[in-house]
This record gives C-alpha cells, structure tokens and sequence, in this order.
C-alpha cells in the first residue's frame, strides 16, 4: 500500500488504481462486526435488502411476514459499539402492509423519498417515504417473484416485474399502468435485473431454465436466450445442478467458469450481490447459513462468512465502505465489516524504544508542583 501512496504523490499512478488496490483489500478481510447490530423488528425470516444508492445510508429490508423496515446505517453515537436503528417500519397493524411474503424490496435510484415492494400477495407498491404510504399499487394475477427499477435509466421510468406468469411485465410509474408485456419464457419469471449499463436492456430468469435478454424498445423483444451448453447439447446429462455461472453478455455462451457446487435449498430465489470498485471482483452467494465468496472471473472461492444460525436469503454489498449486509431465516441481519489494520512490529517497537529527548517537553502544573 506504501508503494501505491508515493507513486501517487509522484504522480506516478492513477487515483483510480490506489482506490481499487484498497477496496479490494478491505473486501477480502471482511469479518463480521461484533460491535455493530441491526436493530431486530422482523419476527419471521428476512428476504431481501437493499441500500440506496444515494448516500449509502438508508436500508430497506423486507420480510416473510410481510413487514418492511427502514433503518438508519449511520453511527450517530460515534462510539465504537452501536446499534443501526429502525427509523420506521410497514408493520403488520399498518393498513398497507403486505398480506403475505415481501420478497423484493428497491429503493427508487435517483433519491430517497420513494421505493418500491412487491409480495407474494400479487402487488407491487410503490411507497411515500416520507408519509410511509402507497403513492400507488400494481395488481396482478400471480404471485410476484421480482421486480427492478433500472439504476441507470433516463428516459424511461419502467418497473420490470416477474410473476407467475410467463410474460414479463413492465409497469409505468408515469401513467401508473402495465405499459408492455414481454412475450418468450414458457413457465413463471422468477427474477428480473436491468443492465447496469444499458437503459434499455433487460434480463430475465424463468422455471423453464432459460435465461433472457431483451431490449424493450423493439418490437420483437428478445435480443438472446444465454445458451447453457454452448450449443453442444450432447453435454446436458452430464452437466451438474447447483451451478453458478458467468456469462458473456455479448455472444450468449457460458463462459465455463467453474464456481464449484453452489446449493440452494430454499424454494426461493436467493438474492446474491457482487462487489464494485474492486479488482478483482466478487460475488457474495448465500450458502446454507454462510455467505461463499467467490472471484468472479475465476470462481475462486475465498472464503466462507460465517455468523447466522439459519438459512441466509439475501445480502446487500454497500460499496462506499466496502461493507455487507445479510438476512437470514434467524431473522437477524448482520453486518460484515473490513478489518482493522494490524500495527506494523516496526511501529510498535518504534512506540517502545521511543527517545526520551523526542517525548514531549511539556509537563503539567501539578507535576512542576
């Protein structure tokens, strides 16, 4: 790091790469924060969070009983031990709470004064923040899987939507109706995510195996279905379940990266996450009670977080601090810190054979007295 620090005041190196340099070191001495707690308020598992992208300070988290919480990330106390506090919650005596499981919960990208849930109970709301009311309600036939606002987006103000239906669904929060419909997949939409990059493009995972991309804008929709096999469907009955896999967005192929068995034996979609700013990048897979943390490019696995006593169903990475966040069954959510850095032995016997004649020449009144 010392190298990195002078080459940069040389002006030797690019701001850019010192920054990477330390966010990747700070990922990989994650360990969970003792001194830090979540504030409890679910009393049933939790399923998803997520952070917004604004100042990185507020979480939503949404539960299997269909309550949703707001908390507050910040430590006001600024004491080493605290509590992230619940600012408010969507209870269940709250006359707009869910019926049933809230599985994804977003806050809207540009700022903090709106979000978005959606429930196994077939709506998707659209919430107030400040009056914790819905400024709006989608309803739908079928159970709602996932929804996703793009992060990127500006000139559309799309919310995509998978439900027990085989179309996917695109709801307008400008005219507060169902704008569009996808047409492809053969079973239900379990998960949607809209490019990080593109406005316009999306991706979509169903219960017929198939994974999709679409840009919205055109007629047909579908631009490719990523092809697990690589076109070399003689590979099928060898190929293993519980797989995690990269793929390349341009040409639809499976890079093969080999990530190794990941399980999930929930009925559920668990809610992964991935590093930014890093580099390598990470993902952040849910494992049974522990979070996998693997190299991206190369599916090395780095490490196992252990901390919760149940299944984990969703963790969240905030990237300003290189921290994350997990929910679980346990009903707990855990906060995953960047270790302290040791004290060099160099410093610490520099502290202790310290120079009388470079201690400080100052001596109080009382021991001149």
């Amino acid at each position: 790091m010392l190298a990195f620090i002078s080459a940069r005041q040389a002006g030797l190196d690019d701001p850019l790469r010192l920054r990477r340099a330390e966010s990747t070191r700070r990922v990989l001495s994650l360990e969970l924060n003792k001194d830090r707690d979540v504030e409890r308020i679910h009393g049933t598992g939790v399923n998803t969070l997520d952070i917004e992208p604004v100042e990185g300070r507020y979480m939503l988290s949404g539960g299997s009983d269909g309550v949703i919480v707001l908390y507050d990330l910040e430590n006001f106390s600024r004491k080493p031990c605290y509590t992230c506090k619940a600012i408010c919650s969507v209870g269940r005596s709250h006359p707009d709470v869910h019926k049933f499981s809230v599985e994804t919960v977003q806050w809207y990208p540009r700022d903090t004064g709106m979000f978005t849930s959606s429930s196994f109970d077939k709506t998707l709301k659209i919430w107030d923040t400040n009056t914790l009311q819905p400024a709006d309600v989608f309803n739908f036939e079928g159970t709602v899987y996932s929804h996703h606002m793009s992060p990127v987006a500006t000139k559309h103000c799309l919310i995509a939507v998978g439900t027990k239906s085989p179309e996917v669904q695109l709801c307008d929060l400008k005219s507060g109706s169902c704008s569009q419909i996808l047409q492809g997949h053969r079973q239900e939409v379990l998960a949607v995510t809209w490019s990080p990059r593109y406005e316009y493009v999306l991706a979509t995972a169903s219960a017929d195996s198939r994974v999709k991309l679409w840009d919205v804008r055109r007629a047909s929709g579908c631009l490719i279905t990523l092809d697990q096999y690589n076109g070399e469907k003689s590979k099928a009955s060898s190929e293993a379940d519980d797989r995690m896999r990269l793929w390349n967005g341009s040409s639809g192929e499976n890079t093969l990266v080999n990530y190794g068995k990941v399980c999930n034996e929930s009925r559920k979609g668990l809610k992964f996450t991935i590093s930014t700013g890093c580099d390598p990048e990470f993902a952040f897979v849910p494992y049974g009670s522990t979070i996998a943390v693997y190299t991206i490019y190369s599916g090395e696995l780095i490490t196992m977080l252990r901390g919760h006593y149940s299944t984990v169903d969703c963790c969240v990475f905030q990237p300003n601090f290189q921290e994350l966040y997990s929910g679980s069954k346990d009903c707990n959510i855990l906060a995953w810190v960047p270790a302290l850095r040791e004290p060099m032995p160099d410093e610490d016997a520099e502290k202790q054979h310290l120079n009388p004649a470079f201690e400080d020449g100052w001596s109080s009144s009382d021991d001149e007295g």
